[in-house]
């Protein structure tokens, strides 16, 4: 008597190896949209909250042809979806996205639990840790092993810090396949500037199953995207572009590209070695039925056991090459002052409301005639309007001579925005910044402004490093290393200190070259900072502000955040205001010399604001 031997169920490893072309399924969020759900809800809790809708629209996939059906949960994570006081139930949303999934699979497809970026920046981009990231990740992944995937797919990634985060997360939970997929502009680039063949080479060293892109562009720019990664891996390739670009109609997002186009751009992205197609935005069962039609007779450039020939990275460069950093002294005056060991004096000026900069360039020859060493441009105070600092820079370096400290802040600026700008800043001859997150715009007299912040100023430091190394933030030669001296400023007194002090390290870690303190009125909490600081050395100015009145005062006691004012101090300015306003403004100049002479052993320097832009008070301060 003979026995069948048992089969042994397909896998989606199965489909990884065969050589064969896969057919992905399409866009789930247009196709909810288009079923009448408004944008307000929250797309990844429907597999909650209506099963069977989500349910309809898989079986819709799967009956047009689509062999992996991706889970409803592209930002399931608890970041996103803290935005709908959903974080409390990440696992659950994931795992029920998962069930609902598998249900309309029903054995005809395999389930692949989607994961998406964080939407936060993360480190050396933003105040994120890589590990910190990681157990965000963890959760939303969690869920997805709970419910039962097969595979999962990593997509529309731009950082691949980011990428990996998300990628060891799985791997600390899960041996199933994953679909790595980065997204890129037109120009072939990352939002980072990263080119897509250093993409590639990334995500085949990190180890991922299968190498792809999906978003952001149509056919047509993904098509040359996909023949650069071809030629730098040998790992199988995805692509799941949009329905095109999509155009603006009354308000929405229309994605124009028709079944029949997407279904020949399916054939040319095989023919370039795709092995995994489908759509992303815009992409309905109806493109993705098109798309099945047309490749089930085609090969790949990549058959199972034959490879063509890969060709070396060539298009930039990676951050094992990085140029020498132009010495500290050698950049700047500034630079050179801060690596010898003389105390160094800067007082901070404000440039004009309009365009006028007579009165800006008056106060910076005051300032040099009275040898101090140097100027600080503060940018928009209180979220209020002013020019900004970086021509304001310019015009003092071209018409009195100095060479300024241009403060720079993060709010309102994205972060190719402040690229272009540290480059035009290079060009014109800055050399010294101070770079700080930025005060939000609630602050200022325009409340209905919007905060950018699209990094903040841990971001920026970490940039200008790589720029002061010749490199742009996605590792691309920029020619000659720029020259900047970066600065940073940090609060003694803040009122988690705990916090400052990790923040202070991350920017060292960044590669600031020195720190400017918050005005302080009593040294004791520069001491304490110090003192906690102490393993991580760098070169601090302390901040005073000569206090012009009791009004002034009791106005920084009570409404400027991050500022202490003891309440002896404000009884000194009572008393003194009692005797007229110009003892009362002796009194606030002395109050700032004492906290220079306390703590002038301890820093590098001091740094002189000027309340009112009175640029005496602060000669007065210097010359007691």
């Amino acid at each position: 008597m003979t026995t069948t031997p048992a089969t042994t169920a397909p896998t989606i490893r199965n489909l990884i190896a065969d050589g064969r072309v896969h057919v992905m399924d399409g866009a789930m969020g247009t196709l909810l949209y288009n079923r009448g759900v408004f944008v307000n809800v929250c797309y990844d809790e429907l597999a909650v909250t209506r099963p069977e809708l989500v349910q309809e629209l898989h079986n819709e996939y799967v009956e047009a042809g689509a062999e992996i059906i991706e889970t409803n949960t592209f930002g399931a994570n608890p970041v996103k979806l803290s935005s709908y006081a959903l974080e409390d139930r990440t696992e659950e949303v994931n795992r029920e996205a998962t069930r609902v999934a598998r249900k309309a699979a029903a054995g005809r497809a395999f389930v692949a639990g989607a994961v998406g970026p964080l939407g936060i920046r993360i480190e050396p981009w933003g105040p994120t840790g890589v590990e910190e990231a990681e157990a965000l990740f963890r959760r939303h992944v969690a869920g997805l092993c709970e419910g039962g995937v097969d595979a999962f797919v990593l997509e529309t990634f731009s950082d691949p810090t980011e990428l990996s985060a998300a990628y060891r997360a799985i791997r600390g939970l899960s041996e199933s396949p994953i679909i790595a997929q980065m997204t890129v502009g037109e120009d072939g680039k990352s939002s980072y500037g990263t080119e897509v063949e250093h993409l590639a080479a990334q995500l085949d060293e990190l180890g991922v199953d299968v190498v792809g892109l999906n978003c952001s562009v149509g056919p047509a720019a993904m098509l040359d995207a996909v023949e650069r990664m071809a030629r730098v891996t040998n790992k199988p390739l995805s692509a799941q572009p949009n329905a095109g670009v999509p155009r603006t109609v009354r308000d929405r997002k229309i994605y124009m590209a028709s079944p029949d186009y997407m279904a020949a751009y399916a054939r040319r992205l095989i023919d370039a070695g795709a092995r995994f197609v489908g759509g992303c935005c815009g992409t309905m069962p109806e493109h993705v039925k098109r798309i099945k039609d047309v490749v089930s007779s085609l090969q790949p450039i990549h058959t199972h056991g034959h490879t063509t020939a890969r060709v070396k990275v060539v298009t930039g460069h990676t951050e094992d090459d990085p140029l020498p950093v132009v010495a500290l002294a050698e950049r700047s005056d500034l630079g050179a002052r801060l690596a010898g060991s003389e105390f160094i004096t800067s007082v901070e000026l404000l440039p004009p409301h309009g365009w006028d900069a007579g009165e800006m360039v008056a106060g910076a020859h005051r300032l040099r005639e009275a040898g101090v060493h140097a100027v600080h441009l503060v940018e928009s105070p209180h979220g209020r309007s002013r020019m900004a600092s970086v021509p304001a820079g310019i015009i003092l370096t071209r018409e009195v001579g100095v060479e300024p400290v241009v403060q720079y802040t993060c709010r309102d600026r994205n972060m190719p925005g402040m690229l272009s700008d540290m480059l035009g800043a290079a060009a014109a001859g800055v050399r010294n910044l101070l770079v700080l997150s930025g005060d939000p715009p609630t602050q200022g007299p325009y409340p209905d402004a919007t905060l950018v912040l699209d990094i903040d100023s841990i971001g920026l430091i970490n940039i200008l490093t790589g720029l002061n190394h010749g490199l742009d933030p996605g590792n691309a030669r920029i020619g000659e290393p720029t020259r900047f001296v970066v600065g940073m400023s940090t609060n003694p007194a803040a009122l988690d200190p705990e916090r400052e002090v990790e923040r202070f390290m991350y920017k060292v870690e960044a590669g600031a070259d020195f720190a400017v303190t918050q005005p302080l009125f009593d040294v004791g909490p520069l001491e304490r900072f110090l003192e906690a600081t102490k393993h991580r050395p760098l070169p601090i100015l302390v901040g005073v502000w000569p206090l012009a009145s009791l009004k002034n005062a009791e106005f920084l006691a009570n409404e400027v955040p991050g500022v202490v004012v003891p309440a002896s101090v404000v009884e000194r300015m009572r008393q003194a205001d009692r005797k007229g306003p110009d003892a009362a403004r002796a009194e606030g100049i002395t109050i700032a010399r004492e906290v220079v002479s306390a703590a002038r052993s301890q820093v590098r320097g001091v740094h002189v604001s000027t309340p009112g832009g009175n640029v005496e008070s602060a000669i007065a301060v210097l010359k007691g």
